[in-house]
């Protein structure tokens, strides 16, 4: 049988193993592309300056700001400057504050067909829209890939999803992957890579793919991705970047792990309810509810298309006087082009309120719903508390339904709008001006000094594992617990993200406000946890200042693919109970044993734990061989230390293999000139 999309480009970016690796198998990638953003880039940075290599080895690699915006203080500018200098003497490109999101300007400006994209963040998928095998991950393992080290995931199981008929008028893309998470839920996609294939992917833009590959997150993929095609090339030429496409599509005869099909024409408009992106009901199910607020924007939904419908919509009307109407620009592209035609004019006579080209309120960076307020968004994650107001209700919709519901302040079914569903044509060509908006690398580096403020700390690290560990059970959590749960964002902690003991003041406080000076106390401890332990953002802090705190090992059901990694990456322990039902036996501040720890890990993945009154617990720790390493070591950055320059160690050796192929392409930046041309050449 024919290889699928995915398989085609896993085989042209394969370290090892040589062949064709199993599902579940541990594979080791070569990166050509990263992102950082400002919320978790700083972090990454200091990591990679630990590993003293003096210039990024990938083909391209780029640090956004558009997380801490919000600047209430000195902390995110300080950061947003130190970023900047970072950039400039290690070989990174510096998208400034205000060019945007980072995910639409990759996708905009970057995206390249066919190559591998590593991202701080968990929504990098996203470019998944334009054909790249775009990959959410860890800090750590972002800085890793910049100096050359290959990234290591375990063999996904490939899903072709089938999509045939067409969309009827006012379905959106949104709606294509709510359909998905009604269908497999949060943890319906963990450990696989959904490749979207057949006819109905003519009836999607780039953009619209985009959007369904950004919120395959959501699922708990690894990634999703479309073909390149004429469609794809389309989207390239009117960015001025035509010379980076290619076409790639699957074998016609392709192999797939897994199918799905999705008839398009079947599709309506739907909405994800509170509090998960998976309660997903038909719109027309849930239509009268009063409404608060209405957010289109986010990285899901901050397209051209996305504030043209808005603007179609509300043209010569006024937003409901019982709702707050806020719109975000996906990226300065966006904006001028909605400034220059006049959509920008409509939206604001119709009351709506313009946001910055910048994350904002989807990580709770400002526009916080009212106390137990009612907010229809077109984001992607809807958890409890994310939006920045405890008790808030917070609805995932389409722009479309976002729109006509704006307008009659009630949850509305969009195809019930009388005016025709009709949206602005596209330019033929976007304004690819990227001049004195994204910075090129410093053709003299030397002379760069790196500027840190006060708020920058030295990064943390643990010793290596210990022989036996005893702790104390610190909290014992149930299902679904998401990275918002152990490391809060919003406008008060995510300006510590480079400030490891002030930020891990935070840690679990919406599940238990005593958490952070309990572990300190008890030196640290052992956390129990249900089924999809860590899912949501890729944020390793949620590992990172648990770990500050003394936090050795995790006891779940099971666990999200970048968290568990993260856990990995800094020497906390990812456990699963071999029998689920022994979850109910552990208590909150039990004290558990797992004695000669170092020899049982090193011995296989099956472990003891001794529990109160003589009871033993089995649990499994299923890491490849490098994982293992990692964890004896005490994490990823103590591994890389003790192996640099040694020839045998599996990641120094992959290292050196994946830099000696990559292509360098960190020269001058020549403004006004297509950054195709400049990046590409």
């Amino acid at each position: 049988m024919g290889d699928s999309l995915t398989m085609k480009i896993l085989r042209e970016h394969l370290v090892s193993p040589a062949g064709s690796p199993q599902p579940g198998q541990e594979i080791l990638i070569r990166v050509d592309h990263t992102l950082t953003q400002d919320a978790t880039g700083t972090m990454a940075y200091l990591q990679f300056e630990a590993m003293g290599v003096p210039r990024v080895r990938t083909r391209l690699s780029v640090s956004y700001v558009d997380h801490n915006m919000l600047q209430t203080g000195y902390e995110n500018m300080d950061d947003h400057v130190f970023l900047q200098t970072f950039a400039a003497k290690y070989g990174i490109y510096f998208s400034r504050p205000g060019n945007g999101i980072c995910h639409q300007v990759h996708l905009e400006r970057f995206s390249e067909p066919g190559k591998v994209l590593l991202g701080s963040d968990s929504h990098t998928p996203t470019a998944g829209g334009a054909g790249m095998l775009a990959i959410g991950a860890g800090g750590l393992d972002v800085a890793v890939a910049m100096a050359g080290g290959p990234f290591g995931l375990p063999m996904p199981r490939i899903v072709g999803v089938r999509l045939i008929g067409k969309r009827q008028p006012w379905v959106a893309a949104k709606d294509v992957i709510l359909e998905m998470l009604r269908r497999l839920t949060v943890k319906g996609g963990v450990g696989k890579v959904f490749e979207y294939h057949g006819p109905g992917i003519r009836d999607l833009t780039v953009p619209e793919r985009a959007t369904i590959c950004n919120m395959g997150a959501e699922l708990g993929a690894t990634t999703s991705i479309f073909p390149s095609d004429d469609i794809t090339r389309a989207f390239l030429r009117k960015q001025g970047r035509e010379a980076a496409w290619r076409e790639l599509l699957p074998d016609e005869d392709a192999h797939y792990d897994e199918l799905m099909e999705i008839d398009l024409s079947t599709l309506e408009p739907l909405v994800a309810q509170p509090h998960m992106p998976d309660r997903v009901v038909p719109v027309q199910a849930v239509a009268g509810l009063a409404l608060d607020q209405v957010c289109i924007g986010s990285c899901t939904n901050s397209s051209y298309h996305d504030l043209a419908i808005a603007a179609h919509v509300l043209r010569g009307q006024r937003v409901a006087p019982n709702v707050q109407m806020t719109l975000t620009p996906g990226s300065r592209q966006v904006f001028a082009t909605i400034a220059k035609n006049g959509i920008l004019a409509d939206l604001i006579a119709a009351g709506a309120r313009i946001l910055e080209a910048a994350c904002g309120p989807c990580i709770g960076m400002g526009q916080a719903p009212k106390s137990g307020g009612v907010s229809l968004r077109t984001f992607n994650r809807n958890f409890e508390g994310r939006s920045g107001t405890p008790d808030a209700k917070v609805y995932l919709c389409s722009p479309e339904t976002a729109a006509v519901s704006a307008l009659y302040g009630v949850l509305t079914d969009p195809r019930t709008y009388p005016g025709g569903y009709v949206t602005e044509r596209e330019p033929d060509v976007y304004d690819t001006d990227d001049e004195g908006m994204i910075l090129p690398p410093a053709p003299d580096p030397e002379r760069i000094e790196i500027v840190r403020g006060p708020n920058i700390k030295p990064l943390p690290v643990r010793g290596p594992l210990e022989e036996t560990l005893q702790a104390k059970v610190l909290l014992k959590v149930g299902d679904n617990i998401t990275t918002d749960h152990i490391m809060p964002a919003g406008s008060k902690i995510l300006p510590l993200r480079s400030n490891i003991p002030a930020i891990s003041e935070y840690v679990f406080v919406r599940i238990d406000p005593g958490f952070p000076q309990r572990a300190k106390q008890a030196g640290g401890g052992i956390i129990v946890a249900g089924a999809n332990y860590g899912q949501g953002s890729s944020r390793e802090h949620a590992a990172l200042a648990p770990m500050y705190l003394g936090v050795k090992a995790v006891i779940a059901k099971s666990f999200a693919r970048i968290h568990r990694q993260n856990l990995i990456n800094f020497g906390i322990l990812p456990l699963v109970f071999a029998n689920p039902s022994d979850y109910d036996a552990i208590a909150q501040d039990d004290m558990l044993t797992i004695e000669h720890v170092r020899d049982q890990l090193r011995q296989g993945p099956d472990l003891t734990v001794s529990a109160p009154g003589g009871r033993v617990i089995r649990v499994r720790c299923e890491v490849s061989d490098r994982q293992r390493e990692i964890l004896l070591s005490g994490g990823l950055l103590n591994h890389v230390r003790q192996h640099q320059g040694s020839e045998h160690a599996t990641q120094a050796a992959a290292s050196h293999l994946a830099s000696a192929t990559m292509v360098a392409s960190n020269g001058q930046f020549r403004p006004g000139k297509p950054l195709a041309e400049e990046v590409h050449a």
